[in-house]
């Protein structure tokens, strides 16, 4: 188990929470195999952990109490066998997404009521786990542009023009409940936008994604006519 720093400012805890929930988010996509395997249900009660670093862990409970953080869900490995994949994958997904909002919110007790405002609307912005492990649009997710402007993958479709993702605007040091949801944020570790990268868009839920969290190259991508992200991959294997 990761040892880990106390976060002090809104963009640590903030930081802190991307990372967490890009492991939790790989576990349950990209590496769902090797978590459904670590997840014997003869063993005893495992938890669920996201790291800081993007990295992820099935393990037993802390010892200590009171334990050093909130503790994520116990016993995920026990209705393994007895649930559809699918909807164990999701209810996993659902108390990942709880564990998430306790620990920032340990971290940010001591916050002023700004601080905590600005911290939550930055996290708000980011789909949940359930929300892309599920490939479910959070409600607060635009619906393609309606200004006559299409959504065009970047470097997939050679008969389609190209487009970039929008640029990623200036953060504000104030939050403002009313700003424009513009960012776009990576489907996998929840990163933001930058043009130095590759990403790729997916041609069933319309998420975007960098290329190295989803393993495809602007090479790769060029011959694929119809690209599918993990999360959709995962749902369309799960249909009985």
């Amino acid at each position: 188990m990761e040892a880990s720093t106390m976060p002090n400012s809104v963009e640590e805890v903030f930081e802190d929470y991307q990372g967490r929930r890009a492991g939790l988010i790989k576990a349950l996509t990209t590496e769902v195999r090797e978590f459904h395997l670590q997840c014997d249900p003869e063993k005893e009660n495992l938890c669920l952990y996201g790291y800081p670093k993007g990295t992820w862990e099935v393990t037993l409970p802390a010892e200590e109490v009171p334990p050093e953080l909130p503790e994520p869900a116990l016993g995920i490995n026990f209705a393994r066998d007895g649930m559809e994949h699918k909807d164990w994958v999701s209810l996993i997904a659902v108390h990942s997404d709880s564990w998430l909002y306790a620990v920032a919110f340990f971290y940010c007790a001591r916050f002023n009521k700004q601080e905590r405002k600005r911290l939550f609307g930055m996290i708000n912005e980011l789909p949940t786990v359930y929300e892309v492990v599920s490939g479910r649009k959070s409600m607060k997710e635009k619906p393609t542009a309606t200004n006559g402007a299409s959504k065009v993958k970047s470097g997939i479709k050679k008969e389609k023009p190209l487009k970039q993702p929008p640029a990623p605007k200036e953060e504000d040091e104030s939050y403002q409940d009313d700003e424009e949801e513009n960012d776009t944020f990576c489907g996998i570790c929840g990163g933001l936008y930058s043009g130095s990268e590759f990403w790729i868009a997916c041609d069933i839920c319309e998420k975007w994604f960098h290329g190295k969290c989803v393993k495809v190259t602007p090479a790769r991508a060029e011959h694929i006519k119809q690209y599918k992200c993990p999360p959709c991959m995962n749902n369309k294997r799960a249909r009985p």
